[in-house]
């Protein structure tokens, strides 16, 4: 365990991002699934919507810094390509 002040402070830091980033990164999950769910019912309103949905929480965790610019793209071109599929 840190002993010196600034230590401590980087340890609560530490914690505290890596809990905002663990919660970021969850939106993002709970979203696509939200989308492949709405896109298996067939209903493509509801997809197109969901899927503006988690293009934004992909964008924000992105822009946050809990997920790397690529992987966002990437997670964004998959979901794109459901939607053109089905």
């Amino acid at each position: 365990m840190a002993n010196h002040k600034s230590a401590l402070k980087r340890v609560r830091i530490a914690e505290e991002r890596r809990t905002q980033n663990r919660a970021r990164k969850s939106a993002v999950h709970t979203a696509e699934r939200r989308f492949l769910e709405s896109a298996a019912a067939g209903d493509a309103d509801k997809a197109r919507e969901a899927l503006r949905r988690a293009y934004s929480t992909i964008d924000h965790a992105a822009q946050k810094g809990a997920l790397h610019a690529n992987t966002a793209a990437r997670k964004k071109a998959r979901l794109s390509r459901k939607l053109a599929a089905g």
